[in-house]
């Protein structure tokens, strides 16, 4: 999709993997990092904290985020974090346009950050990224439902997840069913507010059948 077609106030399914399809994840120091990328990259602004926030997270598994790092990147964002999840060579995530040319300059600040990361840690030169990233509008609320369902079932790829996609901590899955770990870093309320309670979105996701009807990466998209 043309940059150009992006448009404020609209949702977007975005994606990218890595170059010939490689790891672009090798350990959950790796995975925290893109977490973090994709929460507090929303904003504008740099927020200094974001590494501090990776080590807190991953010793006590419990996001503690600093009250002026929170607003910062709230008060600042150019985009709004719908959902999203982490597989070993790719990532999803559904994004709404805040501002214009919001999404563009998020995924230039995630991908960049990242990348330069990756590298340094793992001594490492040239793109992680196969492409700049793909961006798919969501044209219809149908469309956006089961767009979250096929994110949120990704997992079960991992055979060590499968039937356990719930607790997969590299998703928003979790933060659907029980507690929002990231707060307002995190909007879920587009998609959840249409179920009468999270057990409700819950059996959504399980009988859908957009997981089973991928035929690429981008899902082509979603029927």
């Amino acid at each position: 999709m043309s940059l150009r077609e992006i448009s404020v106030g609209e949702h977007y399914h975005l994606y990218s993997r890595g170059v010939n399809q490689e790891n672009i994840f090798r350990d959950d120091t790796d995975r925290a990092r893109f977490v973090f990328a994709l929460l507090h990259q929303q904003s504008e602004k740099k927020v200094r904290s974001a590494i501090n926030n990776v080590a807190s997270f991953q010793k006590r598994n419990l996001f503690i985020p600093y009250r002026n790092t929170l607003n910062r990147v709230i008060s600042n964002r150019t985009v709004e974090l719908v959902n999203f999840v982490m597989m070993g060579n790719h990532f999803h995530a559904t994004v709404k346009e805040v501002s214009e040319n919001g999404i563009s300059k998020y995924m230039h600040r995630v991908l960049l950050s990242y990348s330069r990361y990756f590298n340094i840690k793992h001594d490492r030169t040239g793109h992680l990224f196969e492409s700049r990233f793909n961006a798919v509008h969501i044209k219809s609320n149908e469309q956006l439902l089961h767009l979250s369902a096929y994110i949120h079932k990704n997992p079960r790829d991992f055979r060590e997840w499968r039937g356990k996609e719930k607790t997969y901590p590299w998703g928003s899955y979790p933060d659907y069913l029980g507690k929002n770990r990231w707060g307002d870093l995190l909007k879920p309320e587009i998609i959840l507010e249409q179920f009468s309670d999270k057990n409700d979105y819950k059996t959504f996701v399980e009988t859908s059948a957009a997981k089973d009807r991928e035929n690429t990466l981008g899902v082509e998209h979603l029927f």
